[in-house]
């Protein structure tokens, strides 16, 4: 999966500190990360390459050494040599582990820029200085970075696997699995049993936890699940979630694990009768 990043190893314990010439500097705007494409390879400015001069920097993470920094501020223009990207360049980008570094660093990035000024005062929020976390100084509200919890649910029936679409996303050609994001005052085994009758009105069974996975993405939690169907098969399709909700026979499944999802790593696992 996309965090999957072995033998390197990723450190996000914050200490304040300050980069140095070759510290990798990741940029942003909107919805855009500012890279460099060459030979197949992805890459980020060094802090050398960048005037920083009025800029805001902050430490990011470490991988295996390497240290990232987030230009918070101060450009927007891009530099020679670089392209601003979209963040689905971060799914199969090569090195896995800097396409893994890109995606994080976004959904830092868009909380950082989310949260500037205090919610509960309308004041500018400042960054605190032993963690990851920024402050008011006259409310004293508190902002730690946010992380959605939300389910992936393999929902089986024997040998059949139920597949589905997301309805309202043009071009979407490949199948998934049913998900949802957790409610208040919900468990996540309770959030599996409301989004499988939300979504294909169905009652399921034996719930068990599989796995989880950082989806930076949506700023998500993503926790595995699979479950059995309890009673009716027949599917009653949520039109305004999803496009297809179809069975499927072991054997007959029609995707492959790309490597990066939890979603398809739970599909392969199926098929290969270890789910």
């Amino acid at each position: 999966m996309i965090q999957d990043i072995g033998p390197k190893e990723y450190d996000n314990h914050y200490v304040e500190q300050s980069p140095v010439a070759e510290d990798w500097l990741l940029i942003y705007k909107k919805d855009e990360a500012l890279i460099k494409r060459a030979e197949g390879r992805i890459s980020f400015p060094r802090v050398k390459e960048v005037d920083t001069e009025g800029g805001e920097i902050t430490y990011l993470f470490t991988i295996s050494g390497e240290r990232f920094f987030l230009l918070k501020s101060g450009m927007d223009e891009g530099l020679p040599g670089y392209v601003w990207e979209k963040p689905v360049v971060f799914r199969d980008a090569n090195p896995r582990y800097l396409g893994f570094a890109g995606i994080t660093g976004q959904q830092l990035y868009s909380w950082y820029q989310s949260n500037r000024f205090c919610g509960g005062c309308g004041s500018v929020m400042v960054p605190d200085h032993k963690e990851r976390m920024v402050r008011c100084e006259r409310c004293g509200n508190l902002v730690y970075p946010k992380i959605c919890p939300g389910v992936i649910v393999a929902v089986t029936d024997g040998n059949r696997l139920l597949l589905t679409k997301y309805a309202n996303r043009p071009g979407t050609v490949n199948y998934a699995l049913v998900a949802g994001f957790t409610e208040i005052g919900e468990t996540l085994e309770e959030t599996v049993r409301r989004e499988v009758m939300e979504e294909v009105g169905l009652r399921v069974k034996n719930i068990r936890y599989y796995k989880s996975q950082p989806w930076s993405f949506s700023s998500t939690l993503l926790c595995g699940f699979c479950c059995e169907v309890d009673g009716s098969r027949e599917v009653r399709l949520d039109t305004e979630e999803l496009a297809v909700a179809e069975w499927f026979e072991r054997e007959d499944i029609p995707l492959e694990d790309d490597g990066v999802s939890l979603t398809r790593e739970m599909i392969q696992m199926f098929r290969m009768g270890r789910l």
